[in-house]
């Protein structure tokens, strides 16, 4: 293992490196650059292949010609050129091919500007391009986790052979901290769907065009019992002084480390607060949520937007316990005392 003072988006790279991510393809945009700066520098040092697209449209279908030969592949932007991505993400999860795509989210809506926000969730949790795919969203707090999560990611992406999104907020990215990274380098097995232009793989065939009604039937099942595996087999969260909480924070980015001091903050105040912080966006943590809506008087959701995430929240609560919102959007983020403020208030609303 070694040790490294570095910047989120810097971590991210390092991290898909040593996951054994060969292939970069993107297009730069603040606050997510460092991502196709650092693969810029790296990459022809160590043989891997770079291009900087004439486009994010260019840059996803790269992508797409990429994970068809079996490498490992990524991208990343922020909002704007994800948005523009989407059309590439829906055909990357029909012809089911394995990437890691990282949102370094941005405030908006339209250019926005350059501040961290977190009002991507919708669009990249529900699968923002057309059809009924869904790919894997983890959402990481810290350098650390942003490297460690890419190299997740790629795991869960040849897994169940589907893109695969880290969903970060532009102040993750941007955060400098200490990160501790593995020394050894994954090599990604031989599959047996892949094209390698050899004799072995020479009648493989990948496509997203099925023109009969029955097979697109079929194939979109085949997509459903995917995302049901994915569901019961990948949630990921963590809790935070839970056992004995009255109100429960739920939040992550950003959010989930002021959220935490929060905890710290309303405990000395006298109220019994707790976090829950959801890792996997999809899979959604909804059992286990379930649970501790069962033992608190409030849930309290946290998000830099006007709220996305809270509408999953409640659907999973399922109306065990009150759901109450904050959030702040254009690229402010709240300050401790405000969301202690706030929770109180709640509180004592959901009591009365």
């Amino acid at each position: 293992m070694r040790k490294q003072f570095i910047k989120g988006n810097e971590a991210i790279c390092k991290g898909a490196i040593l996951a054994g991510c060969t292939h970069y393809y993107g297009y730069p945009i603040t606050p997510s650059s460092e991502i196709v700066h650092t693969f810029a520098s790296i990459f022809p040092q160590i043989g891997g292949t770079f291009v900087q697209a004439e486009s994010e449209v260019a840059a996803i279908n790269m992508v797409y010609g990429a994970a068809c030969t079996g490498r490992r592949v990524m991208t990343a932007s922020s909002s704007p050129g994800i948005s523009l991505k989407q059309e590439g993400v829906s055909y990357l999860a029909a012809a089911e091919l394995p990437c890691v795509i990282v949102d370094i989210m941005r405030a908006g809506p339209g250019l926005g500007n350059i501040f961290p926000e977190q009002s991507d969730y919708t669009q990249v949790v529900k699968g923002g391009g057309h059809g009924g795919y869904r790919t894997p969203v983890l959402a990481p707090n810290s350098p650390q986790e942003m490297s460690d999560l890419t190299i997740k990611a790629f795991d869960l992406a040849e897994k169940y052979r589907t893109p695969v999104y880290i969903l970060a907020d532009g102040n993750i990215g941007q955060v400098m901290e200490p990160v501790i990274f593995p020394t050894e380098v994954k090599r990604p097995p031989r599959h047996d769907w892949a094209i390698y232009a050899d004799k072995e793989s020479k009648d493989n065939l990948i496509s997203s065009i099925h023109m009969t009604t029955k097979e697109l039937e079929t194939v979109n099942l085949r997509l459903h019992a995917k995302y049901q595996e994915i569901e019961k087999n990948e949630v990921m969260f963590k809790e935070y002084k839970t056992d004995d909480a009255d109100v429960i924070l739920f939040a992550y980015g950003i959010t989930s480390r002021i959220a935490m001091s929060a905890v710290d903050h309303l405990r000395t105040r006298g109220v019994k607060a707790g976090l829950m912080r959801p890792i996997s966006l999809m899979p959604f943590p909804k059992e286990r949520l379930q649970k501790l809506a069962e033992q608190v008087k409030l849930i309290t959701v946290l998000e830099l937007s006007s709220g996305q995430m809270v509408d999953d929240v409640r659907l999973a609560v399922e109306g065990r316990t009150p759901v109450e919102f904050f959030g702040r959007m254009g690229g402010i983020i709240p300050e401790i005392e405000e969301v202690t403020d706030k929770v109180e208030e709640l509180l004592k609303k959901s009591i009365l």
